[in-house]
């Protein structure tokens, strides 16, 4: 197999290593620090380069979204026919590309670029994008966003996220872009071939608190400079933009920073689940951006940036735990012990009972976070109590669903220890979604 041109430099300095002539010439700490430092660094990879994004179009002032007209004060579970159109189609690609491809996605650790594209031809990013910027949005759709995400999680998780990383980009600079940001980056998404783009918040600390952030933003003159580490970025390696969470003198803030940018490169540490959304830590070391390129002015709104991530969060697993409910229902009534199906015992039968009950708990507590989201009220305390529900109920969920198809549960000959993985990323991740 051929080396690298790391690989070349840490062979020789293994072979170095050997040799009692570095103690001779007091040398030996020096080499094994550079023996770290390639280690340490060799494995990362250097952002996708940005393409070339222009203001096509001048705006006086940021496009925002207004609430459906259909909205009201009532908590509604009825969902439009266009929304329900949407659900079908999305449904049914879900069912037909991404559940068929979910183990081979899992195992390469990323999204193929045909399973993207197919995924273009649903238009999602269309939804994202007002009609003055090439869009077809014309009022404000965090439930739909939603039903979109809870659908493609049925599908698969990994690659649902792969999928809706972008989207979620186009979401967060319709709702607080300014004028120029809006202008230079959302008529790309609307175009026949919409940059690859994630959200970059989570870090790899103990207790990760997103309102408490160790990458920093430091002014300087008319720009920023960015350091820190981000966990769990999906796409990382492949993005052209992303919008990266920082703690800057006056607090949290979003900062848009394009692939390529120097002094950003992605790392490597697989992950335990959604393997398919090509996730990596995002590392910045002394990356430069303008102050222009700081997310919003005055209305931007950081904890609705984060509870909004959070509740796409959400929305997928309770479209996982429906996966995974729906697998196990036929499966334990074909099984057969003892001559007769295993649902028949009385353990199991109550122990899908509390799956479906806990599913549909879930989805009413996500459904009602965003739709005061979608309304303009004020959601943080009941997208606290969804994500609660939901990052300790997917766990069960998909661990029941381990337990119940028994020693099959455990390979990978069916799909439901996957889902158990990917299930497990709720109540770690910010990172990658907006709604």
């Amino acid at each position: 197999m051929a080396k690298d041109a790391v690989g070349y430099a840490l062979t020789g300095l293994n072979k170095m290593a050997s040799s009692n002539l570095l103690d001779r010439l007091g040398l030996r700490r020096l080499i094994e620090r550079v023996a770290y430092s390639l280690t340490r660094t060799g494995f990362r990879v250097i952002t996708t380069s940005a393409r070339t994004f222009g203001n096509s179009k001048k705006l006086d002032k940021p496009e925002r979204l207004t609430a459906p007209g259909h909205t009201t004060d009532l908590f509604d579970l009825n969902i439009t026919d266009e929304q329900q159109m949407i659900r079908d189609s999305v449904k049914g690609f879900a069912q037909e590309v991404l559940r068929p491809r979910g183990e081979e996605a899992d195992a390469a650790q990323r999204t193929s670029d045909e399973t993207l594209a197919a995924a273009l031809e649903l238009g999602l990013n269309f939804f994202a994008v007002p009609e003055s910027l090439g869009g077809a949005a014309s009022e404000r759709s965090p439930v739909t966003t939603m039903l979109v995400a809870e659908d493609l999680g049925w599908g698969d998780m990994g690659q649902a996220v792969a999928i809706l990383s972008p989207m979620g980009v186009a979401n967060a600079l319709t709702q607080w872009g300014s004028a120029d940001q809006q202008a230079r980056y959302l008529p790309a998404f609307a175009g026949e071939a919409p940059p690859k783009a994630a959200i970059a918040v989570t870090e790899a600390q103990l207790m990760f608190d997103p309102m408490n952030l160790s990458t920093t933003a430091v002014r300087n003159g008319d720009n920023y400079v960015l350091n820190g580490t981000k966990a769990m970025v999906p796409l990382a390696a492949e993005a052209e933009l992303f919008l990266v969470a920082a703690q800057t003198e006056d607090g949290p803030a979003v900062f848009i920073v394009e692939g390529g940018t120097e002094g950003l490169s992605a790392g490597e540490d697989p992950a335990m689940g959604v393997r398919a959304s090509g996730q990596r830590p995002l590392i910045l070391e002394n990356v430069t951006v303008s102050a222009a390129q700081r997310l919003g002015a005055d209305d931007f709104d950081y904890r609705a940036f984060i509870d909004l991530g959070t509740l796409a969060w959400c929305a997928l697993a309770v479209g996982n735990c429906q996966a995974v409910l729906d697998y196990v229902v036929p499966y334990c009534n074909e099984r057969k012990a003892f001559g007769e199906p295993i649902s028949y015992r009385q353990a199991v039968a109550f122990l899908i009972a509390d799956m479906a009950i806990e599913v549909d708990a879930m989805r009413m507590l996500v459904w009602r976070a965003v739709s005061r989201a979608e309304q303009g009220k004020d959601f943080k305390r009941e997208a606290h109590i969804a994500r609660t529900l939901c990052k300790e109920k997917a766990m069960k969920i998909g661990t029941d669903g381990v337990q119940l198809l028994g020693g099959h549960g455990f390979t990978h000959e069916y799909p439901v220890e996957r889902w158990y993985r990917d299930l497990r990323a709720v109540g770690v991740m910010f990172s990658g979604l907006h709604l």
